[in-house]
């Protein structure tokens, strides 16, 4: 089938290239670079410079790891498998999704691929969404880190895993509620082809398969990936903290303040907890709560990505629906 020209998608790619182009031009500036040369180059720039770079180079691996999982559930996984894994029950499903996220160790930048690859294998979209929530936020790794970050204090962690779970499973089934198709912008309508090739060849050559969707599913991901890292580098160079005082007087002042912070700084969620701890001489620990539920949940660079491959009304909806419920969640529970 003739496929058709997109516009946005052509923009998409040439925005990535050029913005490859100049992180390998940073780099390789930066290496070479005299000190002369270095001088006339404002600071706030090369502050810039490091923290995107900072930011790829904390990323990547979590996107890899994605990738892989991607092309395994591509190549291994069939529709079939999914099916008798999943509970007809839609209210079990949702409970299941969360907790397979809960278990299962991804960074918000990692999951997305994963997630693109169940949905379009069948897996429901309220599922995929408490897997998309709940395995970047309390799975064991996140949790350790919480807990070593606030003094080796059971108490934060317990909260982070306890309230967004409850948050998860509400924004799972306030989905379910809304939307019953999968919502993937472009559906490979190749994957039934690609299954029924892949299971009558041997091992080696499935493997192969797979090694192929997961370098496709990463340069897929890795410019978006990139231009979402730019633009949280940006937000990081140019916001300063006054400003951010200016609007976090009160408990829900710094709540939203706070959550903003989370959704512009756009930390891996393995590391963000030592980033919240430090914020509990200047914030009240509901507001670090929040912190630390929102943004692994979404964050700049995961809307980025998101975008790239769910419907822009969903994860429109999705934004908001993240924001009320920890937002509502946080203030009721409260932390003294």
């Amino acid at each position: 089938m003739k496929q058709l020209f997109k516009p946005q998608s052509l923009l998409l790619d040439f925005t990535g290239l050029i913005v490859i182009c100049f992180v390998v031009y940073m780099v390789m500036f930066s290496q070479f670079a005299g000190d002369e040369m270095a001088t006339q180059i404002p600071s706030s720039f090369l502050q810039l410079n490091t923290i995107f770079l900072s930011i790829l180079i904390e990323a990547i691996p979590f996107v890899l790891i994605g990738v892989l999982i991607a092309g395994f559930i591509q190549i291994f996984i069939t529709e079939e498998h999914l099916r008798k894994w999943i509970p007809k029950n839609k209210w079990l499903a949702i409970v299941m999704g969360c907790v397979v996220g809960a278990l299962f160790p991804a960074c918000e930048c990692g999951i997305v691929p994963i997630i693109r690859r169940l949905v379009e294998k069948g897996v429901p979209i309220y599922v995929a969404t408490g897997f998309l929530l709940t395995g970047p936020l309390i799975n064991p790794i996140v949790i350790l880190s919480t807990y070593m970050a606030f003094g080796n204090d059971l108490k934060m962690a317990l909260l982070r895993m306890g309230v967004g779970f409850v948050a998860a499973l509400i924004i799972a089934i306030i989905i379910a509620s809304f939307y019953k198709s999968n919502q993937v912008k472009h559906s490979l309508n190749r994957l039934a082809t690609t299954h029924h090739h892949a299971s009558g060849s041997t091992f080696i050559q499935r493997l192969e398969g797979m090694m192929k969707h997961s370098i496709d599913e990463f340069f897929d991901m890795g410019k978006f990936l990139i231009i979402g890292a730019f633009i949280a580098a940006f937000v990081q160079t140019y916001l300063t903290s006054d400003s951010l005082l200016l609007f976090g007087n009160g408990v829900v002042g710094s709540t939203i303040v706070m959550m903003g912070l989370a959704y512009f700084l756009s930390l891996c969620s393995e590391a963000d907890a030592f980033i919240g701890a430090s914020f509990m001489n200047l914030f009240p620990a509901t507001s670090v709560l929040a912190f630390l539920i929102y943004g692994p949940m979404i964050d700049l660079k995961n809307t980025i990505m998101l975008l790239a491959v769910f419907r822009t009304k969903f994860v429109l909806v999705l934004l908001l629906t993240i924001t009320a419920v920890v937002f509502i969640l946080v203030s009721i529970v409260g932390v003294s």
